[in-house]
């Protein structure tokens, strides 16, 4: 397919700003920023620096609980026993009552919202069987989002001297479950009730104060131990734009929710989504292999988008390229990819998938499609 150009304007992105250079998580022992559909990191201080993540762990297990549950594994209206194991859990809890069950979908709530240990440790034995099978699930995720400086010890977060992290990989674990937007919907509750078995209910009231307060931040976890300090990794979304904050061991729970308005508002401030190309732009046609259909209309699996300053502008180029189209092909299927070019160099792929199905064609099809072929003389 021949090569596509568009034209926008010009600069290029800016680096990423290192704590020394800006006054920024000047109390935090380390704090990153990063914009979550490029995974651009805007701001670092000392980000690979083994810390431990106290409640922020939660991350992780919510990760895994989401992904579950998008595989079928567990269902949101599934009743989960509360075992003693899962009762007995100290920190912060909603006080789960041994030998009862809970509906999945509350126990979710709770671990976004209240920052349930107990709740937690339900969840990981229902989806895992017991807690330390699921902690190696944590391990092997962590491994593949590329955490080079993770090693969780357990699901909740209490200290242990082998469950350690970065602000970086609590960036990266925390853009993975964004990918669950469903989990926005707990995350961002301020306050709720969780309903028990007895009648009796529990009130929950978010530990991430600035869902309340601050324009667009709807998760994700704060953290507390003596050892951790106070731990805070945030989103918030303005316009087309996400971000991610993380800081980790600030002094107070005032001075961590601060200096995170502080870094939020420096990337609002500072930089832009660019869209080079929607995912709803018709790219063309290209021919199908013995399809039902000869030739299919071809769309973006996702926006073709681009960080940027806020002044900045830049030159796009894209290139298409597909690979030949075979039947059956369905929506959602990749058959190539579009090259995303900016001041002469290449900075992302974006795949390409079908515009609608394409069913194969069977002997009758291609029978009619060859006596017409031959009526029109080509």
């Amino acid at each position: 397919m021949k090569k596509i150009l568009l034209i926008l304007s010009l600069l290029l992105i800016p680096l990423t700003v290192k704590g020394e250079d800006i006054p920024l998580a000047q109390n935090a022992s380390a704090g990153i920023l990063m914009e979550y559909s490029t995974g651009k990191v805007l701001f670092e201080k000392t980000a690979n620096e083994k810390m431990a993540p106290a409640s922020m762990t939660k991350i992780m297990t919510m990760l895994l609980i989401m992904e579950a549950v998008e595989d079928g594994k567990i269902n949101l209206n599934d009743m989960i026993p509360i075992s003693n194991n899962a009762a007995s859990m100290g920190g912060s809890q909603v006080f789960l009552q041994p030998n009862t069950e809970i509906k999945a979908e509350e126990l979710i709530k709770s671990i976004a919202v209240a920052s349930a240990n107990d709740s937690a440790v339900a969840m990981a034995e229902a989806i895992s069987g017991t807690t330390d099978a699921f902690v190696s699930k944590m391990n092997e995720k962590a491994k593949t989002l590329g955490c080079l400086n993770t090693n969780f010890a357990n699901v909740h977060g209490l200290d242990d001297p082998n469950h350690y992290t970065t602000a970086y990989d609590m960036a990266l674990i925390a853009k993975e479950l964004l990918k669950h937007e469903d989990i926005l919907k707990y995350s961002s509750i301020y306050e709720a009730y969780l309903q028990k078995p007895d009648g009796t209910s529990t009130w929950m009231v978010n530990t991430n104060k600035l869902i309340k307060y601050y324009n667009g931040l709807d998760g994700l976890k704060t953290g507390y131990t003596s050892n951790a300090g106070y731990c805070l990794t945030a989103t918030a979304k303005r316009g087309d734009m996400r971000l991610i904050s993380v800081l980790m061991k600030e002094p107070t729970s005032q001075i961590r929710n601060s200096e995170t308005i502080d870094l939020l508002n420096y990337g609002f401030a500072n930089y832009k989504i660019k869209t080079i190309l929607s995912a709803d732009k018709d790219l063309g046609y290209a021919e199908v292999l013995n399809g039902k259909k000869e030739q299919v209309n071809l769309k973006l699996m996702a926006d073709a988008t681009n960080l940027e300053g806020v002044n900045e502008e830049n030159n796009y180029t894209y290139n298409i390229k597909v690979e030949p189209i075979k039947a059956p092909v369905k929506v959602g299927d990749k058959i190539g990819y579009l090259e995303v070019i900016v001041n002469g160099s290449l900075i992302k792929k974006i795949d390409i998938t079908v515009a609608e199905d394409v069913k194969k064609a069977n002997l009758w099809d291609l029978f009619k499609r060859n006596i017409n072929m031959f009526l029109i003389g080509s």
